[in-house]
């Protein structure tokens, strides 16, 4: 059997040095770094991705190794197998640069949590990460990266230099990528219950998968948490071994953060979102990729100051209505009505909401997920 290697699990990153902050980057000296990655896809072996992208000095990692993980921070030490890179158990990662790992001979399936061990001997500085991924990671001092389980862990709720994960999976598999903001990210959703979007969205497909670059806070046409969509597209989309399709949600930041982060930034128009969304269809359709592009989901009655406007609110409702009614797109996924209040169409279904009126719970990722016509993802 012809083999490839494809996208079994994404993580994207952004700069520490960010100006708006969801929750700040960390740095480690001398520390072991164990994180769960939970696998969208399996292959008969693997290869992991990590960067220092957003770093401002070289970083060194003296020690990879990964393993299945059982249960908090524990591993099957019978699956513990070292990761090297060019043949050597240590790496030092150049500023601005991403690499990735040999391959490693473990395979894996689809579900499986994947637990990755980095020693990093060295003052790293504030590190390249992911923010608010919904899942727990570990840190111990020293070089405990083989150690069964990190009983006397700090837990840390970001995701720290790791970008992704690479299978060998067979010829021909598809990858969607889920790109967008904390509606894929799974902000809301159970820490370390994998319920986000994108989880639930594979549990009802039989072939290919979808992995997740979802963004806690990032928007379609500025930087603030993370480079914007626009700016995005190539390294977390198109660059994705073995993409297809690309499932598209942005807009919800677009139109809450320059009032609550910015003040003195004034909206995007209407013009300028579906601008940026007729950009990004072209872009992905040049790449020969079919888009699924989702509704902008309700945020009516957050508490943050300025998040909630009467001009945002507008603007959601006019974009929606081009975005359903748009030839552009390969599908669309009406996310605002598979979450809204009937009765109150601005804000989310109680059933739907988090608590904090912008997130949406389990049920309420469930709901998104089943609102996506399968069949047009290409997979």
């Amino acid at each position: 059997m012809t083999t490839t290697w494809v996208a079994g699990f994404r993580s994207a990153v952004i700069s520490p040095h960010e100006a708006i902050s969801l929750n700040p980057a960390l740095g480690f000296a001398d520390r072991t770094v164990r994180q769960v990655l939970h696998l969208d896809g399996g292959g008969a072996a693997l290869r992991v991705r990590l960067s220092n992208r957003y770093g401002r000095a070289p970083l060194t990692v003296a020690t990879a190794r990964v393993a299945l993980r059982t249960a908090g921070s524990g591993i099957d030490t019978g699956t513990d197998t070292p990761v090297r890179f060019e043949g050597e158990a240590a790496i030092t990662i150049p500023a601005g640069a991403d690499i990735v790992s040999d391959p490693v001979e473990l395979a894996v399936r689809a579900g499986d949590d994947l637990a990755l061990s980095l020693h990093l001997p060295e003052d790293t500085g504030p590190t390249t990460y992911s923010p608010r991924p919904v899942e727990t990671g570990y840190v111990v001092p020293g070089d405990r990266t083989s150690d069964e389980a990190l009983a006397d862990a700090a837990e840390i709720d970001v995701r720290p230099l790791v970008t992704g994960v690479d299978v060998l999976a067979p010829e021909g598999t598809a990858v969607a990528v889920a790109f967008g903001d904390s509606w894929f990210g799974g902000v809301g959703s159970t820490p370390g219950a994998n319920r986000r979007m994108p989880n639930l969205l594979n549990q009802r497909l039989d072939r290919g998968w979808v992995v997740n670059q979802g963004i806690a806070g990032n928007r379609l046409l500025r930087d603030g948490i993370g480079e914007h969509a626009l700016a995005r597209f190539e390294h977390d989309v198109l660059a994705v071994p073995g993409v297809r399709h690309v499932l598209l949600h942005f807009g919800i930041n677009d139109l809450a953060l320059p009032r609550s982060f910015e003040k003195d930034r004034p909206l995007p128009t209407e013009a300028d979102l579906i601008a940026g969304f007729t950009a990004l269809a072209h872009r992905a359709h040049d790449a020969g990729l079919t888009v699924t592009a989702g509704t902008i989901g309700p945020f009516a009655g957050v508490a943050h100051k300025g998040v909630d406007t009467p001009e945002g609110r507008v603007i959601r409702h006019r974009v929606n209505d081009w975005l359903r009614d748009s030839k552009l797109f390969d599908a669309v996924a009406d996310f605002a009505a598979a979450v809204q209040d009937p009765d109150r169409p601005d804000h989310l279904a109680a059933e739907f909401d988090s608590g904090d009126h912008l997130h949406l719970g389990d049920a309420g990722a469930q709901a998104l997920a089943d609102s996506v016509d399968i069949a047009r993802l290409g997979l």
